[in-house]
């Protein structure tokens, strides 16, 4: 019996320990984030994964006739996707006419998949023409707004046919120039 008890209370005591070593090891925002987060923490842990200027705008984009946010008008944003954009001042650079959509993809350099990345234009979209895509359509990126973006298998997540805006705002001490892209819903008005 005191065999038994005693291999029994040394199991208890290896279980114990390691689940309590367990619950000690730190945790990465990464594996504590809820799945359809994963684009904005991915920016988090790898320090804002978007260039800090984002470039022009891709050729054959339509500018949007009297937007509601006219280049140069100072405005807040309430996008969240990365962090320090929510409540961020920010400068309208331009406003299109396009369809907008959120993707999710694996990067061409490998890594964890990127869920609900927003946003990618249709003429970001290599070989798919003028019409609105469907939710689940698989299409290839020619997007270069983080690494492994461009030449990336996606799926079409959700769409949205906003006036789409680029933008520059500093972010946790960095500015950003050319940000691609919020959409209407995602700004206030500065004043």
């Amino acid at each position: 019996m005191t065999g038994r008890l005693g291999r029994t209370m040394t199991l208890g005591v290896l279980v114990t320990a390691t689940l309590m070593s367990g619950c000690s090891a730190p945790v990465s925002e990464e594996a504590q984030a809820p799945p359809s987060e994963s684009h904005r923490d991915r920016d988090d842990h790898e320090g804002h994964d978007h260039p800090a200027d984002g470039g022009p705008a891709p050729e054959g984009m339509t500018e949007r006739d009297e937007p509601r946010y006219p280049v140069g008008a100072e405005v807040i944003l309430t996008a969240d996707h990365m962090a320090g954009m929510d409540g961020a001042t920010a400068t309208v650079v331009g406003a299109y006419e396009t369809y907008t959509y959120a993707v999710d993809y694996t990067p061409t350099t490998g890594g964890d998949r990127v869920e609900d990345h927003r946003w990618v234009v249709q003429e970001e979209i290599r070989d798919v023409g003028e019409d609105l895509l469907p939710d689940g359509a698989e299409v290839t990126l020619a997007a270069e707004h983080m690494t492994g973006m461009d030449g990336a298998t996606a799926m079409i997540a959700s769409s949205t046919g906003e006036t789409v805006y680029i933008v520059d705002f500093e972010v946790d001490g960095m500015t950003m120039t050319n940000h691609k892209w919020v959409v209407e819903s995602e700004i206030e008005p500065a004043s």
